[in-house]
C-alpha cells in the first residue's frame, strides 16, 4: 500500500509532501486545490499513463506548475542560464515480500525506503539542441518539453516498468469513462466465464455472415457503383465501400450496454455514473489493490448517493481508497476520520493533526460547516441564523452584494465550537473572521477564552466592548431609532425593552425582516469593522 507521496511542479502544486492511511484517504478542498492533481499523480507513478496514455506522449508545458515555469521564463529572457525545471512524483510504498526489491534511497530524501520515482526531466542528449534553442529564440514563452524525457525509476535505482510494479491500480473519474463505444471489463468477464470456446466461436461466425449480408446489400452496391464512376477524380484505382469482416471488429467489441432496454449513452447522468463506477469496481482484489475515484457524487441523488457509497464500501474492502469529493455526505458515510482537507497553498490537515479533543468533537458533528470553512475564499464565524442574516444585510448594504458572491462563506457555529473551527483555519492559515457577543463580560468570554488565537494573522475576533449591550438584538437597538425597527419588524413596541423582548422571543424571524426589508439600518460598530 501506498504510504507516502512527494509531488514537486506538478500542475498546482509546486511541493508537497503528504502521508496516507492505509484504507480510506478522502481528499476534499476548493476547486483548484490539487485534489485531482494528488490522484492523476498516484495514477501517473503507478501506471507511466496519463489521460490513458503513457506519458513520454503527452509532454507539454502545462504539466509543470505555473509558478515554476514563470520563474524559469523570466530568468532566461533576462539571459539568466538556468538548468530546466522537472517534474519529480516519488510512491512511497509499505514494505513486504513483493515490494521490497524496490527499496533503496533514490528519492528526495535519501530515505532507505521502498518506493517508486517518476520524473519528467530534461534529456541531456538534447543539451546542444537546447542551448542553441534558447540563443536563436527572441523570446521564450514555454518551457520547451519536446527537449524532455520520462525516466521511472525504483527507489533502488533500477529502472522501472509497470511489470515490476506489484501494485495494480483502478482510476474511476465518471466524465470521461466510455463504456458505449467498447466492451467494458465487467461484460467481458461475464462473456468469458459463461460461453465454452466453440459459443464464442459460432457467435464470431454468425457476426461474420451478418456483415457479409449487410455489404451484399443493394444499397450499398448502388452507392459502389457511383463512386466507380469518380475514378479518376479520387483515385486511379476503384474504390467502394463495404463493411469490415477482419478479426479487429469481433462481435465482443461491437456490444455496447443497456439498461431497461435503453442504450447506455441514453440513460440518465446518474444511472450512467453508478454504472461505470460498478464495472470499474468489478476487478478482483488481488487483481487491483489501489482505487482512485473522483468526486463520485457527481449527478447523484442522496438516496442514489447512498446507494453508491455502499457499492464503494463493499467493492473496496481489502484495497486501499483515494476519493475526491465536495460532498458532506460522502465524508460522514466513509468516515471524518479518514479526511485529508486540503486548503489555500496546499496547506493540509487531517483530524489526526487536531487537538484530541477536537478530534472527537468533529467526529461526533456532521461534517457539512467543516467541509464549508475549508472551501471558502474566507469565513466568517458566527452564533446562529439570526447572527447570519444581519451580517448578510450589513454586507449587502456596504457592497451592494452578499458575501458568498466574493468567495466569503458565512457559517452558523454554536458558542462552544468557535474554538475548533478556529484550530482549523490556524492549521491551514485561513483567512477567517469570528463575529461574537460578549455576553456582558468581554474580557473573561473573549479575551482570555481565545487569548491564544487574538494575535494570529489570519484570524480576527469582531466583538463590542461594551458590557452593558451583550447580544445582537441590544446592539441593533442601541444603533436605530425604534420607530424603524418597528417599521422594518411589523411591530408596534412603545419602548427599546418590549422592542427587545420581542425580538429575544422572535430572534430568527426579526432578523429575516431586517435582512428582508428595503430600509437600510444602521450596523453596529464591530459587524461593520468586521466587513470591512
Amino acid at each position: 500500500m501506498i504510504e507516502k507521496i512527494y509531488i514537486e511542479n506538478f500542475k498546482v502544486i509546486k511541493r508537497l509532501e503528504l502521508d496516507f492511511n492505509s484504507d480510506i484517504n478522502i481528499i476534499v478542498g476548493d476547486n483548484e486545490t490539487g485534489k485531482s492533481t494528488i490522484i492523476e499523480a498516484i495514477n501517473m507513478a503507478l501506471t507511466g499513463q496519463i489521460n490513458r496514455r503513457y506519458i513520454n506522449t503527452e509532454l507539454t508545458p502545462y504539466l509543470f506548475n505555473k509558478e515554476i515555469q514563470k520563474e524559469y521564463i523570466e530568468k532566461i529572457n533576462n539571459e539568466e542560464y538556468i538548468f530546466p525545471p522537472s517534474i519529480v512524483i516519488e510512491l512511497y510504498l509499505k514494505e513486504n515480500e513483493e515490494t521490497v526489491k524496490l527499496k533503496g534511497t533514490n528519492n528526495k530524501h535519501r530515505e532507505n525506503a521502498v518506493g517508486i520515482s517518476l520524473r519528467i526531466e530534461f534529456d541531456e542528449d538534447y543539451q546542444e539542441e537546447y542551448e542553441t534553442y534558447i540563443k536563436e529564440s527572441e523570446e521564450i514563452l514555454n518551457i520547451p518539453s519536446e527537449y524532455y524525457t520520462v525516466n521511472w525509476y525504483s527507489f533502488a535505482f533500477q529502472n522501472i516498468t509497470k511489470k515490476r510494479i506489484p501494485i495494480n491500480t483502478t482510476l474511476i473519474d465518471a466524465t470521461t469513462i466510455r463504456l458505449q463505444y467498447r466492451t467494458d471489463y465487467y461484460i467481458q468477464e461475464i462473456i468469458n466465464g459463461n460461453l465454452s470456446a466453440k459459443e464464442k466461436t459460432q457467435l464470431a461466425l454468425t457476426y461474420r455472415e451478418l456483415k457479409q449480408k449487410f455489404s451484399e446489400d443493394k444499397s450499398l452496391s448502388r452507392i459502389n457503383e457511383q463512386l466507380k464512376e469518380e475514378k479518376g477524380k479520387i483515385s486511379e484505382k476503384d474504390l467502394t465501400v463495404s463493411i469490415d469482416i477482419s478479426q479487429k471488429t469481433s462481435w465482443e467489441a461491437s456490444l455496447t450496454t443497456y439498461l431497461d432496454e435503453i442504450p447506455f449513452q441514453y440513460i440518465g447522468k446518474g444511472d450512467q455514473n453508478i454504472l461505470k463506477t460498478l464495472l470499474a469496481l468489478e476487478r478482483k482484489p488481488e487483481d487491483t489493490q489501489v482505487v482512485l475515484i473522483e468526486e463520485p457524487e457527481n449527478h447523484l441523488s442522496f438516496s442514489t448517493m447512498n446507494k453508491l457509497i455502499k457499492i464503494i464500501n463493499e467493492k473496496c474492502e481489502g484495497r486501499q481508497l483515494f476519493i475526491t469529493t465536495h460532498s458532506t455526505f460522502v465524508l460522514n458515510k466513509l468516515g471524518l476520520d479518514n479526511v485529508i482537507l486540503l486548503g489555500n497553498d496546499l496547506k493540509t490537515i487531517t483530524l489526526r493533526d487536531l487537538k484530541p479533543e477536537t478530534q472527537r468533537y468533529f467526529q461526533k458533528l456532521p461534517g457539512y460547516d467543516t467541509l464549508r470553512l475549508l472551501i471558502a475564499k474566507k469565513a466568517i464565524l458566527v452564533e446562529g441564523p439570526s447572527d447570519e442574516l444581519i451580517i448578510q444585510k450589513a454586507y449587502k448594504q456596504k457592497y451592494d452584494k452578499l458575501p458568498i458572491e466574493d468567495g466569503i462563506d458565512i457559517i452558523s457555529v454554536r458558542g462552544l465550537s468557535f474554538k475548533r473551527f478556529l484550530e482549523i483555519a490556524e492549521n491551514i492559515e485561513k483567512e477567517v473572521i469570528m463575529i461574537t457577543d460578549n455576553d456582558g463580560d468581554y474580557v473573561e468570554k473573549i479575551e482570555k477564552k481565545y487569548e491564544d488565537l487574538i494575535d494570529k494573522s489570519n484570524i480576527r475576533i469582531c466583538y463590542d466592548k461594551d458590557n452593558n449591550v451583550e447580544t445582537l438584538e441590544k446592539q441593533i437597538i442601541k444603533y436605530n431609532e425604534l420607530d424603524t425597527l418597528n417599521e422594518i419588524i411589523g411591530c408596534n413596541k412603545e419602548s427599546e425593552d418590549e422592542l427587545f423582548k420581542y425580538m429575544l422571543n422572535n430572534k430568527t424571524e426579526c432578523a429575516l425582516r431586517i435582512f428582508e426589508s428595503e430600509i437600510e439600518i444602521i450596523i453596529p460598530k464591530y459587524i461593520s469593522d468586521a466587513i470591512e
